[in-house]
């Protein structure tokens, strides 16, 4: 079935049958009197015949838009589809021979619709493909600066609070300094004191033994020896009392501190004199062109990719490189790789896992599971399906999940980032099933569910992926077969397997177009080429393979195959 008009996004490549009766060829030119697209056999059977050989036939990009049918309310009769130069108002053929438009020059409506309509396509292209994502890059960049501000102030903060303990504890040592000074002048001067009242002490019991040797003299009977009689001014010299120091206490004198003081002991945050700068917003053409035109890189990354796709071909065995551990899941049900050698696994409990190629885990993250739910982009972002919730969420390079698309009442199941042009392939069920193809800043732009003859493709597409044709390959658990439409939504082919029992899981393709798919079944790893040929079982049984689940192609083409309710990794070299 042809894409309505309505579903093809003004930048991308028209498809459409011929609109000729009972003919299907693709549609290259359009009539412009009678509103019809026509193949190259049509069109030149529609310049011959002598009722249209004047018809005015352009190629498609060049027609003129039908414009809505509007009867002109003068006359009935009549539809409106000319437009008054002077008094700028839509009229029908007739109205223009009234005598108020005598003289007026008049301009075909048809005419003046399709230029509108070009004018406004590009403008949404335009807006698809500059504002837009210039505008979420800027919106990306100030998250980027919160966080680098909340880094910034966190670590001034912690040198505050270095600050503030490192003066802290110079407080506490001098004033420990100082106490310390403090007890020995304090020792010295009890010592002195001590010594000041023994010496009183001293003296006064000298007074009190001289005060009893006179009471002794005063009592005695006898005069002749008594010392009184002959010796009393000898004895009546009392040394003199001792003379001491009062002692002098020490003085205090506290420092002189004000906040301020302190504040400049402590240092302060400013904001620098330097004026903010405004953030970059690259120029429209710059933008567009981008978009539009491969970069250097990229041009040298594909010439790169075609030189390894002329130089590789199968190999007469596959070979086991390696085996590792992916840690943090209970069973592996699908990954992806991405750039930097850098895996995504995911289990049945809706845990989704970095690691690297060797198994060491670089991230976790709590999901609510799925299949073929995750991938990576060309950037390096994460793309995962929330069935439960009907979103698709987007994992940022700085660890930041967005709600990216949101999916309505159908329920996402797998998901795959075109690494050709962005575009983001879904699918998803809701009773039926179908593939919906959003672009890079996710605008839904193609649904795709019915065959030509209007039956339906899916019933369950469990994991997704595109071939370097543009080809949507996805594996339907349910009707157990490989569908392959064409980047249109045109069916190429199915694949229903080697066996009666075929059972598909996941898939992937590489840089020579061959299909990968899992046969959970058979436990197999059958090979196919782009127009849907089986080639061979790359891997079967007898080489230890049982139960294949999920299967990647790496940067290096090695083969990265999963085996159902594990989390033991098998790496293969298939191409040489």
């Amino acid at each position: 079935m042809a894409l309505s008009e309505s579903q093809i996004p003004p930048d991308a490549q028209h498809y459409l049958e011929c609109g000729i009766e009972d003919c299907e060829r693709n549609c290259q030119f359009y009539c412009n009197p009678c509103h019809q697209p026509m193949c190259e056999q049509c069109k030149d059977k529609h310049q011959k015949s002598p009722k249209t050989k004047n018809h005015e036939v352009v190629p498609y990009r060049q027609r003129k838009r039908q414009i809505p049918v509007v009867k002109c309310s003068d006359h009935p009769t009549k539809d409106i589809d000319i437009l008054c130069d002077e008094c700028n108002v839509p009229l029908c053929s007739k109205c223009s021979t009234l005598p108020v438009h005598k003289g007026h020059s008049f301009t075909d409506l048809e005419t003046i619709y399709t230029e509108k309509t070009v004018a406004c396509r590009q403008e949404v292209q335009k807006i698809q493909t500059y504002f837009m994502p210039t505008a979420k890059d800027l919106q990306k960049e100030i998250k980027m600066d919160a966080t680098e501000i909340k880094a910034v102030m966190d670590s001034i903060k912690s040198s505050m609070r270095e600050e503030a303990k490192s003066l802290k504890k110079l407080v506490d040592e001098v004033t420990s300094d100082n106490i310390e000074q403090v007890n020995k002048m304090e020792k010295s001067l009890k010592e002195m004191l001590q010594s000041q009242d023994k010496t009183y002490q001293d003296y006064i019991s000298y007074l009190e033994d001289l005060v009893k040797q006179f009471h002794g003299y005063l009592s005695s009977t006898q005069l002749q020896s008594n010392p009184i009689i002959f010796s009393l001014s000898e004895h009546l010299k009392i040394r003199p009392i001792p003379e001491t120091n009062k002692p002098v206490p020490p003085e205090f004198t506290a420092g002189q501190y004000s906040k301020e003081d302190v504040a400049k002991l402590l240092g302060r945050v400013t904001v620098p004199d330097a004026k903010a700068e405004n953030r970059k917003i690259k120029p429209m053409e710059t933008a567009v062109s981008t978009q539009m035109k491969p970069t250097g890189k990229q041009r040298k990354q594909d010439r790169e990719k075609s030189d390894v796709k002329q130089t590789l071909s199968l190999s007469s065995s596959v070979t086991k490189v390696r085996e590792y551990t992916v840690p943090g899941v209970d069973g592996v049900y699908h990954i992806s790789i991405g750039k930097s050698g850098r895996l995504w696994a995911s289990d049945g409990s809706g845990n989704l896992v970095q690691t690297d190629l060797q198994g060491n885990q670089l991230q976790k993250i709590q999901t609510s599971g799925g299949y073929g739910y995750h991938t990576v982009t060309q950037d390096g972002d994460v793309i995962y399906t929330d069935k439960d919730n009907y979103v698709i969420n987007r994992i940022t390079l700085d660890n930041t999940i967005i709600e990216f698309i949101k999916t309505g009442h159908w329920s996402p199941l797998s998901v795959h980032s075109s690494h050709i042009n962005r575009d983001i392939l879904v699918g998803m069920a809701s009773g039926v099933a179908k593939v919906t193809r959003y672009n890079m800043t996710g605008k839904e732009i193609q649904n795709i569910q019915w065959d030509n003859k209007g039956q339906e493709l899916y019933s369950y597409p469990l994991f997704i992926t595109e071939n370097i044709n543009g080809d949507i390959c996805t594996s339907d658990s349910i009707k157990k077969v490989v569908v392959v439409l064409n980047k249109f939504g045109k069916h190429r082919f199915s694949y229903s397997g080697q066996t009666s029992e075929f059972n598909p899981r996941g898939l992937c393709t590489d840089l020579q177009g061959h299909i990968l798919v899992c046969d959970f079944q058979s436990d197999t790893v059958d090979l196919l080429d782009q127009d849907g040929q089986f080639l061979c079982q790359l891997l079967t049984k007898q080489q230890g393979l049982t139960f294949p689940y999920s299967v990647c192609v790496d940067d290096e083409n090695n083969l990265h195959v999963e085996q159902f309710n594990t989390n033991t990794m098998t790496v293969y070299k298939y191409l040489q």
